[in-house]
């Protein structure tokens, strides 16, 4: 009897999504303190390890926890998430870190006891749940789809993301907002809209995102961009993307750093601690660049591939579940990680400019770690309560 039980809750347990995860965990902890032993700074490594370990474990936790919330559960709390992610995001506007405001242009840090916390990593966990919820009720309610209830679920999606999106905005988080929008895009995409809207969307969507490239490439879009709040620093992100190796090195210096680091790892790379190459920050925003330089491109691919089996096990958790807020919430923790991979790995081989998104499990971070392992909590949760007979 016993061992029946234990091979029912095995089976309850999807190893094809915990495996990549430990994999990057384990990566991660091993490119942070390559970064931190080879910073010139000279950071307290074993604290700042053991932090980062500490926010590993808390993840794992958060997981184990997760995986019990039945669907039920989790539909009767999402609105409650949803309203204590705002009130977060709101305060934050009030309490940010003023020094790392001042470092990074953004008011989307909050800090207490000496540790910094993104409340906005948590949100998007919220965020992704809230639209599930409004996508589900409004499915339900509407079974005979029509042009004009698909204008009402785009309505009442734009309500639950306009907030979001104006308090990312105050607090001057771009690359943020980018996430924000993915993840809505991941969402409209599933949730059963006709051809006939989505097609002239994501036509605007092009028009618009050739606008913004004519607005940010030349003189007189820039005009019109500063008139609307944008600053210096974010047109100093899109020239260095442009022209990573620009003669002032002082305008160059981390893009063109992080594409020398990962080029000069060459095919296999130069063994695990080596590093000739100093970029700043390395241990967050530009952790693929140890990665790069450390295993060359072998190495690099090993990573992106973890990513790719990731991504592949949760969409199989998506398209097995019989449950449609199941499906829509899967579809926005995939779009989630799955932007950051892109965004994050494209800015440091110079395809993408930098947004200062964290790559997901490795980067160092405490709140990026934990709203990554809460969505892989989510993931596991919807085969761990479909194979006990629960989720409905």
């Amino acid at each position: 009897m016993e061992k029946t039980k234990k091979l029912t809750i095995d089976n309850r347990i999807d190893y094809g999504v915990i495996l990549p995860v430990f994999l990057l965990s384990l990566i991660g902890i091993l490119s942070l303190y390559v970064a931190l032993d080879h910073d010139p700074n000279r950071p307290e490594i074993a604290s700042m390890l053991i932090k980062q370990g500490l926010w590993y474990l808390i993840g794992v936790v958060s997981i184990i926890v997760i995986m019990h919330f039945s669907s039920k559960l989790l539909w009767r709390l999402t609105p409650i998430f949803y309203g204590i992610g705002l009130l977060m995001m709101g305060l934050l506007l009030k309490f940010y870190d003023p020094f790392l405001e001042q470092q990074t242009g953004s008011k989307n840090w909050i800090s207490f006891g000496g540790t910094t916390f993104q409340p906005s990593e948590l949100m998007k966990i919220a965020f992704i749940l809230m639209l599930a919820y409004v996508v589900t009720m409004h499915n339900v309610k509407y079974r005979d789809r029509t042009l004009k209830t698909d204008g009402l679920l785009i309505g009442k999606m734009a309500l639950v993301a306009i907030p979001v999106i104006v308090l990312i905005l105050l607090q001057k988080d771009f690359g943020t907002m980018l996430v924000f929008i993915a993840i809505v895009a991941g969402v409209f995409l599933m949730s059963g809209i006709s051809w006939k809207i989505i097609l002239p969307v994501f036509l605007a969507g092009l028009i618009l995102g050739a606008g913004m490239i004519y607005l940010v490439t030349t003189d007189t879009g820039r005009d019109l961009l500063n008139k609307i709040g944008f600053k210096a620093y974010q047109f100093e992100r899109i020239d260095l993307w442009m022209n990573p190796f620009h003669s002032d090195q002082n305008r160059s210096f981390q893009p063109a750093l992080a594409i020398t680091a990962i080029g000069s790892g060459g095919l296999f790379g130069k063994g695990f601690n080596v590093s000739d190459v100093y970029v700043p920050v390395r241990e967050s925003d530009m952790i693929f660049t140890v990665v790069g330089e450390n295993f060359g491109f072998i190495g690099s691919c090993f990573i992106i591939l973890l990513y790719f089996i990731l991504i592949y096990r949760m969409i199989r958790v998506c398209f097995e579940t019989n449950n449609e807020f199941y499906a829509y919430l899967a579809t926005g923790i995939i779009m989630m990680i799955l932007f950051h991979v892109f965004e994050n790995i494209g800015a440091n081989i110079g395809l993408l400019p930098l947004t200062g998104i964290p790559l997901p499990f490795i980067s160092q971070g405490g709140s990026s770690i934990l709203g990554n392992m809460i969505g892989v909590g989510l993931i596991l949760s919807m085969k761990y309560q479909k194979e006990a007979g629960i989720a409905d």
